[in-house]
């Protein structure tokens, strides 16, 4: 049996389509709009999101010492004093101890390169110390072809040190006054706004800070788990240095990709030079194993319980924020899509309409039952 179409139904089709259409393009420009004016003030947002970060990491200290009756601002400047006193440690807990044995670890990156000329100059390669040397030689002349280049990355690495020097002093002192002033915050947004907004805003930022403070937790549980599994590892094995390659692992944890990449290649570097290749294979091995449960299972799992997103969403998140802007676009993708959940979940919930109360209805009492 054929089946006419109806004109009708196919003109209001045509212009429900062109309307949707019309109105998603509109949000795709006013998208693409914001994104362009966060990248052109990124030199103020991305220490505003530091601080935001590292305050969500101190304010339940903060929050304990003011309802213990101290002021605000002593309050504020014991736990920023606290939080530079425990980073500055945690630097000369990794510093401190790699100093001390730099001499033995110097002697061991020599004697690991005499072996591997002397295993290079043996079956079955059998290079010799003449072709060793012309790679040499051909190896030195291309870096004094490429020294412009060179003189460039340096300059360019020097200034982004800086950049990260800056920004990390004007997180701190961002801390700072979000510690001392952060719940003034929230009432002085709802005078400014009008009407209704003065209501959906706050709410929605104070489920948004929640939600930054479950990112951070969860991360630094995530942290914790790789520097307790690996440097158990790196004990078994008996690498030195365990404990600032601990604490050298966890730090990094916050950094992701090239914080895990970082740490594995100076634990891996540690244990060639002072335990040889085979312990060093073991312990790549090792790290591998880790950052593989890491990043496919604890990771997910610890911050969808957390951050109420599905395992899945946060590890397509952090490819797309990978691909899109590099490491700070890992760094930030997980935090950007809870934030968004959560915008998403108050809309539904200012939006749907409220269940109706079923209506009660009395039924008769069963036969020889007193109702």
């Amino acid at each position: 049996m054929s089946v006419t179409m109806s004109s009708t139904k196919t003109r209001a089709a045509l212009r429900v389509s062109a309307r949707v259409s019309g109105e998603l393009l509109l949000v795709l420009v006013m998208t693409a709009v914001a994104l362009w004016l966060l990248g052109r003030t990124w030199s103020v947002v991305w220490p505003l999101v530091v601080a935001l970060l590292l305050t969500t990491l101190t304010w339940p200290l903060t929050r304990f010492l003011r309802r213990r009756g101290w002021p605000p601002a002593l309050a504020a400047s014991t736990v920023t004093v606290l939080f530079l006193l425990v980073a500055g440690g945690a630097v000369a807990l990794i510093a401190v101890p790699v100093a001390s044995q730099s001499g033995e670890l110097a002697d061991g990156v020599v004697e690991g390169i005499q072996r591997l000329r002397e295993w290079a100059s043996g079956p079955p390669l059998n290079i010799g110390d003449d072709q060793i040397t012309g790679a040499f030689d051909s190896a030195t002349a291309r870096v004094q072809d490429s020294i412009g280049s060179m003189v460039t990355t340096v300059v360019t690495g020097v200034s982004t040190v800086v950049n990260g020097v800056v920004t990390a002093v004007l997180a701190v002192f961002l801390m700072f006054f979000m510690l001392k002033d952060g719940p003034r915050f929230l009432p002085w947004l709802a005078r400014q706004l009008p009407g209704r907004l003065a209501t959906d805003v706050p709410t929605v930022a104070a489920r948004g800070w929640d939600t930054l403070g479950e990112f951070v937790r969860s991360q630094a549980y995530v942290g914790l788990l790789d520097a307790v599994l690996i440097g158990l590892g790196l004990w078994i094995v008996g690498v030195p240095l365990v404990l600032p390659l601990a604490v050298l692992t966890f730090v990094s944890a916050f950094v992701p990709i090239v914080g895990a990449l970082f740490a594995g290649f100076v634990a891996v570097l540690i244990a060639l030079v002072s335990n040889g290749p085979t312990d060093a294979l073991i312990v790549l091995a090792i790290i591998v194993v880790v950052q593989q449960l890491e990043g496919n299972v604890f990771q997910p799992m610890i911050q969808s319980r957390g951050l109420g997103l599905h395992a899945a969403v946060v590890l397509l998140a952090v490819t797309l924020g990978g691909s899109l802007a590099g490491i700070v676009g890992s760094l930030l993708a997980v935090p950007a899509a809870a934030l968004i959940a959560v915008v998403w979940n108050y809309v539904r919930e200012q939006l749907g309409e409220p269940d109706e109360e079923p209506e009660v209805r009395t039924s008769p009492s069963p036969v020889g039952t007193p109702s």
